[in-house]
């Protein structure tokens, strides 16, 4: 029975797997996103070999680099663990490395250490990523014997810009005394502890550590990196407790979320969104993509020619259609004009239907949506500040941030909203009693005004959606060629 309980802390069952079935493929989409995967091994200061491997998107945005999360998985994991993550994570432009610790899945070694020597595998895998040009911020995600991992880890770096502790335990003895009440085995505390202790020599002879010196709360109140801990309710391998202790010892910025399930059970979207937001929030990935006004969309055709088989009727009509949308203007021709077929679509369009000058309404409201503004709107807006009005909070924005970074003594609250991916803090002041009079007789002329401006955004979001479709039409129109010279080419 001793050496079963041995074994089951230091040789668990262990992950074998083919990659190509178990791993994302090496080039593969996510909504509508091209991402790669990066085979490479690592060797450890034990002389192991780590597999490991890194979700990249195929091509990175202006070059910059991108933020990389590495995941660290539990006992009995492997790499293939990570696939969530990357399917959380990559859509925001944060890379995930993912590796096989030693003693796990395909990596070298016969035993795990339950985080001891798997920290060191961890060091090794932060080292590559300093070194690599395209990795700006790095972020760690554990879970189990990877969120202990990652906790003794970011004891000794603080460069860690934030971590995700799902499932860690406080102390390894601890657990293995509470482990010998949920599995029932019946004997005396006495000899418990003498096997323990037998234990304890065995496993520091096979597995270079020592049991009693795995403790988590020995590190806590020495770690300043903004943490996330998650634990399931209903966790009978380690119970909700040990995170309760790690999180009130710990000394960085923090916060915890429990949820419904036990140790090993998929976890709930709400979680793996808080997770998403909150690396979000201390990585700083670069936008996904260049901020355009709605306009600009519409008129962003690429390069797509004019071929000689195309309807010119046709592509006149739906221009001439577009330009009185957009000028709200009849063409008072009805003749046909000819149309270059040497010129690209954006550039035909934009000759015949140009953009709008910055006095369009529709490109100001557009900007304002933006937070790019003129003097004249902002003046307006903070002029607005001053009575109270609700601001709906985008969910990146709003969920996971760490409880301790708030203050109980504010006197007004921060909502912050997200608008096209530009922040805006709003500060929401009570309005005093004394002024309550003054509004109550001023709601009549209010309720005018709104509606007068319910009236205009109405008429200028229809607008938006007669140009949404006639720039469908138009694009269709310029593709069907394109795609039946393709079809037939192949």
């Amino acid at each position: 029975m001793i050496d079963q309980f041995i074994n089951f802390v230091i040789r668990p069952p262990r992950a074998d797997y083919n990659p190509d079935q178990f791993l994302w493929e090496k080039e593969f989409s996510l909504g509508g996103r091209k991402y790669k995967r990066e085979d490479f091994e690592l060797k450890n200061e034990r002389g192991h070999t780590l597999r490991c491997s890194h979700y990249t998107p195929s091509s990175f945005p202006d070059g910059a680099p991108l933020p990389c999360v590495i995941y660290c998985h539990g006992n009995s994991g492997c790499r293939a663990d990570a696939n969530e993550a990357a399917v959380i994570l990559l859509p925001s432009n944060i890379t995930v490395l993912t590796l096989d610790f030693s003693g796990s899945g395909l990596s070298d070694g016969d035993y795990v250490s339950l985080g001891w020597h798997e920290k060191d595998d961890l060091k090794v895998v932060v080292s590559y990523l300093r070194s690599n040009l395209k990795v700006s911020r790095i972020g760690l995600w554990g879970r189990s014997m990877g969120a202990v991992t990652s906790l003794l880890y970011g004891a000794e770096d603080p460069s860690i810009a934030g971590m995700v502790l799902d499932s860690a335990f406080s102390n390894l003895f601890d657990l293995m005394m509470e482990l010998v009440d949920v599995y029932k085995i019946r004997l005396p505390k006495f000899t418990i502890k003498v096997a323990v202790q037998y234990m304890r020599r065995v496993i520091q002879k096979k597995a270079k550590f020592d049991i009693m010196r795995l403790n988590c709360l020995q590190v806590a109140p020495k770690t300043y990196i903004p943490s996330l801990f998650g634990h399931a309710k209903d966790d009978k391998f380690i119970q909700p407790h040990h995170s309760d202790l790690i999180y009130k010892s710990y000394a960085g910025d923090k916060n915890i979320i429990k949820f419904d399930g036990d140790h090993n059970s998929s976890r709930p979207q709400f979680y793996y969104d808080s997770v998403s937001i909150f690396f979000y929030n201390v990585l700083h990935p670069p936008g996904i993509s260049p901020t355009k006004s709605k306009i600009e969309k519409y008129y962003d055709l690429g390069d797509i020619k004019v071929s000689a088989g195309m309807d010119e009727n046709l592509l006149y009509e739906i221009i001439a259609t577009l330009r009185n949308v957009t000028s709200d203007t009849a063409s008072s021709s009805s003749v046909p004009p000819s149309i270059s077929t040497a010129k690209s679509a954006g550039e035909l369009l934009a000759d015949i239907a140009p953009i709008a000058s910055l006095n369009d309404p529709l490109i100001n409201e557009e900007e304002e949506r933006n937070g790019h503004g003129t003097p004249q709107t902002e003046d307006k807006q903070s002029g607005e500040n001053e009575d109270c009005y609700s601001c709906t909070s985008s969910n990146r924005e709003s969920w996971g941030r760490c409880s301790s970074l708030g203050s109980d003594g504010q006197t007004s609250t921060d909502f912050v909203g997200a608008a096209s991916g530009n922040q805006i803090t709003v500060d929401v002041l009570a309005t005093p009693l004394r002024d309550s009079q003054h509004t109550a007789l001023n709601s009549s002329k209010d309720d005018g005004k709104k509606k007068a401006a319910q009236t205009t955004k109405k008429s200028k979001r229809e607008k938006f959606e007669k140009l949404e479709a006639l720039s469908q039409r138009l694009r269709l129109c310029f593709q069907k060629t394109v795609n039946h010279r393709r079809y037939s080419s192949s």
